[in-house]
């Protein structure tokens, strides 16, 4: 069966796939993830047509034990698949996977987060400048993932108060995170730069930003307002895959992890960084500073506060604190 096979109703699968995740809302990333895996799930099976769907509790098992014994894929990549193909026979075909699915399951080895000293923070982030250095600055003085920084609204930053609003983060959660009063003149100037940039953009008959779920319906003229335009704008316009409007997208993340790869290069720093290594680092030296672990909690939106702990066990390094003896020897 091609991924594309036609349904009953004339609609090909992924068209189905896709408008059942356009329906609740998900994220474009996760229509793209959960479509490709369902693409290698029918190509691994060599489905020939939507018939070859049915049993789907033995045919989701044998894919994933081969991801987990063939492709060796980690855990949360296996899981990733697992979601993709549950919500393709529950929500989208409408069939109850009611066997249990007894795959072999990927190994999840517990890892330590790559964290950088404050000494190798304070040495990349001045070879990081303009928008993009902003933006690794909002990584690691907030908290903020990549794809939290980049999604920032203008109306999301509150200088009063000093605090940023992370508006649909992971799980699709609110939270409220620290803002670094060291960015205010900074930002404030980048905020300038910005409206005027979206003043011409109403000039020129664009500068209507992406809206959120229906909020485009209900508010008509919000996707116009300087509030809603993205904090961290692309330098050129780009036509929405959904919708094939033209208008001004947030800045690529593949632009700020291009810059921190060059910053960390250039300084020779062997550990392997990326923009999350900042967030673990912001973390990291928040509990270095005496900070109780339920408020990192609360600025780093993990629902349960023992994803926070492992940040105990980077401040426990070797083997729990204690010094090695040799150490004590006089040689």
């Amino acid at each position: 069966m091609s991924s594309e096979d036609a349904a009953p109703s004339g609609k090909k699968l992924l068209d189905q796939v896709r408008e059942v995740l356009r329906t609740g809302h998900y994220a474009l990333q996760t229509e793209r993830t959960y479509c490709d895996w369902i693409v290698r799930y029918v190509r691994f099976h060599g489905m020939k047509s939507r018939n070859d769907l049915e049993g789907g509790e033995a045919k989701i098992e044998a894919f994933l034990t081969h991801l987990a014994v063939t492709c060796d894929v980690a855990a949360s990549t296996q899981n990733q698949a697992m979601n993709a193909l549950v919500f393709l026979y529950k929500k989208v075909l409408k069939q109850e996977l009611t066997e249990r699915i007894s795959a072999i399951r990927a190994s999840k080895a517990p890892r330590i987060p790559v964290v950088l000293t404050r000494e190798e923070v304070q040495r990349i982030l001045p070879l990081i400048e303009g928008t993009v250095g902003i933006v690794v600055r909002l990584l690691y003085g907030s908290g903020l993932r990549i794809t939290e920084a980049v999604r920032l609204r203008v109306q999301d930053v509150d200088f009063g108060f000093k605090q940023i609003t992370v508006r649909s983060g992971k799980g699709g959660k609110d939270r409220v995170t620290t803002f670094p009063s060291t960015l205010e003149t900074v930002l404030r100037s980048h905020i300038h730069r910005i409206s005027v940039l979206h003043e011409r953009d109403l000039e020129a008959g664009r500068g209507e930003v992406y809206l959120p779920h229906l909020l485009g319906k209900k508010y008509p003229n919000a996707g116009k307002s300087f509030g809603w335009q993205y904090l961290f704008p692309a330098r050129q316009l780009s036509q929405d895959p959904r919708s094939d409007t033209v208008r001004r997208h947030h800045l690529d993340q593949s632009v700020v992890n291009k810059a921190i790869k060059n910053a960390v290069r250039q300084l020779g720093i062997d550990k392997k960084v990326s923009a999350h290594t900042f967030r673990h680092s912001f973390a990291t030296h928040l509990l270095q500073r005496g900070t109780d672990i339920r408020t990192i909690q609360a600025l780093l939106g993990h629902s349960d506060v023992e994803t926070t702990m492992i940040y105990t066990h980077v401040l426990n390094q070797g083997a729990q604190g204690v010094p090695s003896p040799l150490d004590d020897l006089l040689i």
